[in-house]
């Protein structure tokens, strides 16, 4: 993919299927891009997100579901007391995409405006 705008500023793209999940490398070299995300057997990528009561993580879990259906690209969410955890692959292939990391760079945004409100 060749674009030069950063991860959050771009769109994702809904996938028909069809199309085999990204190589290993390419994991990896978009991993660089976000922070605190890994990998998972290069099926998913996760990260868990802290906050200091259930009402902010609820309203983090909230805002990254209104992503979500702007993207129509939708995370796998787990919520519990001052923590929610975001797992994000494509369904449709049972794998990663690009729109995989696109999505996870709007959650890192989401998470990044709501810790300015605090």
């Amino acid at each position: 993919m060749n674009d030069d705008r950063s991860l959050a500023d771009r769109s994702c793209v809904p996938c028909r299927g069809g199309v085999p999940p990204m190589p290993l490398e390419r994991v990896e070299a978009l991993l660089g891009e976000l922070e605190d995300w890994c990998a998972e057997g290069n099926h998913h990528i996760v990260r868990e997100f802290s906050f200091p009561d259930f009402r902010r993580a609820l309203d983090f879990v909230n805002a990254v579901g209104e992503v979500a259906e702007e993207e129509g690209h939708h995370p796998d969410l787990y919520l519990t007391w001052g923590k929610a955890r975001v797992e994000i692959r494509t369904h449709k292939i049972n794998g990663l995409t690009d729109s995989d990391f696109i999505l996870a760079a709007k959650v890192d945004r989401v998470a990044e405006e709501l810790s300015k409100e605090v």
